[in-house]
């Protein structure tokens, strides 16, 4: 997340379409010009490789960008078996060519069954995964490799959407924390050759679709007013928390950093309001108590 020292005070989130071949910060950048937005972060990078959906929070929505870090995602990805490279991907250098068996289509759902569920997954060295302080993708391109530990992901679905003797083209819901380059390897060394990834697509992420993701050059064509009206509210990624209505008194209190009591059952993370305004969250305490968690300036 950055910061300016000028610009506008811009709340909200805009769901981009990253294009091929530019960092997800790069991309992040072009948008915020647009909006000329004095804070603004991006929630889980793209590989430049990778295009689609890449959710940006603008001002008071970074504060969420955290939670939105941890959604499951939806990626479709082509898979080029035969072939490794050192990064996962087809930037790399190719390191191993193998040659591709004949696959039956029964072959290949089988193999995709045994990879669907809770599995473990080692992170690639071209990773931001860090090591004694330093950036696993930088020991990499020193020509370093770490042991890397196993770590729990879950693949929720994997489906086949196309193949061809030595391609195939697969949607995946995961679990935060997985290298859809690691599972191309894994998948391939599964069917008796190897893979890597020539193309990524992110689809969804959380609530959001990339049906409702605009682009770069869609939303410079955009009129202020019309831009503007693009943005998605701040409280938009927290709706499945159950939400709270303060009044003038409690919501005073609560900006002070105050706990205040509240006739309610349950405990946990609840949003706050003020009539229409959103507060941010409160924890709903055992004792019939409200303590502010992580409050909001949607005023500025």
């Amino acid at each position: 997340m950055s910061k300016r020292t000028s610009g506008r005070n811009v709340h909200g989130i805009i769901l981009l379409d990253k294009r091929l071949g530019v960092s997800s910060n790069k991309a992040l950048q072009e948008v915020r010009r647009l909006f000329n937005a004095n804070k603004a972060g991006h929630t889980g990078a793209l590989d430049p490789l990778a295009s689609g959906l890449l959710p940006l929070c603008f001002g008071e929505a970074t504060k969420v960008s955290a939670l939105m870090l941890d959604d499951d995602k939806r990626y479709q990805v082509t898979v080029q078996l035969g072939v490794m490279t050192d990064t996962g991907d087809a930037e790399g250098v190719v390191i191993d060519t193998q040659p591709v068996p004949a696959l039956a289509l029964a072959d290949i759902e089988a193999c995709l069954q045994k990879f669907t569920g809770p599995i473990e997954q080692v992170p690639p060295m071209y990773s931001a995964l860090k090591h004694q302080g330093k950036k696993l993708y930088e020991l990499a391109r020193e020509g370093i490799t770490i042991e890397r530990k196993a770590r729990s992901i879950h693949i929720f679905e994997l489906v086949l959407l196309g193949h061809t003797p030595e391609q195939l083209t697969l949607e995946v819901a995961c679990s935060k924390g997985t290298y859809i380059r690691s599972l191309a390897e894994d998948l391939g060394h599964a069917l008796g050759t190897c893979g890597t990834v020539t193309a990524l697509r992110r689809v969804g992420a959380g609530q959001f679709s990339i049906a409702d993701a605009l682009t770069v050059e869609e939303l410079s064509a955009m009129p202020e007013e019309t831009l503007f009206n693009a943005l998605i509210p701040v409280d938009k990624p927290l709706l499945a928390l159950p939400s709270v209505h303060l009044s003038d008194t409690q919501t005073i209190a609560i900006n002070y950093g105050q706990t205040i009591p509240f006739e309610t059952t349950g405990a946990g993370t609840v949003r706050l309001y003020h009539e229409t305004l959103f507060l941010g969250l409160g924890e709903m305490l055992l004792d019939g108590k409200i303590a502010p968690k992580k409050l909001f300036n949607l005023n500025k």
